[in-house]
């Protein structure tokens, strides 16, 4: 799973690494009726999840990372084998869930997601 990076200059970046390790993978959204977002969690609304300088702002993107991106890279059974979650940041909803500032609705999909994220490399 790739987290935590927001905007076109970050995404460019990413990809040029992508690339290099998966020669010609292709990167596709992912559509909501896919098994990764009905594995043990039904995922049914998806939002922008922001990292922690919401508590400071109040913003949920950063830079000019206004659209979350749910993406992934497929293997060649169909398989995703890199879930790419574009401007936001899973690990500070994870990191901020305890504390009273961030809001559970951000940190709740959070673990949804990485959970199903778990679940879903280990059955299919």
């Amino acid at each position: 799973m790739v987290d935590h990076f927001h905007g076109e200059d970050d995404w460019v970046r990413f990809m040029t690494g992508m690339l290099m390790v998966l020669p010609g993978a292709v990167v596709e959204d992912i559509p909501d009726n896919d098994p990764i977002y009905h594995d043990l969690y039904a995922i049914d609304e998806k939002f922008q999840i922001p990292g922690e300088i919401y508590v400071a702002t109040g913003r949920t993107y950063e830079k000019d990372g206004f659209v979350p991106r749910w993406r992934c890279i497929r293997d060649s059974h169909g398989r995703i084998m890199v879930a790419i979650c574009a401007n936001m940041h899973l690990g500070d909803a994870w990191e901020w869930a305890n504390t009273g500032e961030y809001p559970e609705k951000f940190s709740g999909l959070a673990f949804r997601v990485v959970i199903n994220y778990i679940t879903y490399s280990l059955t299919h």
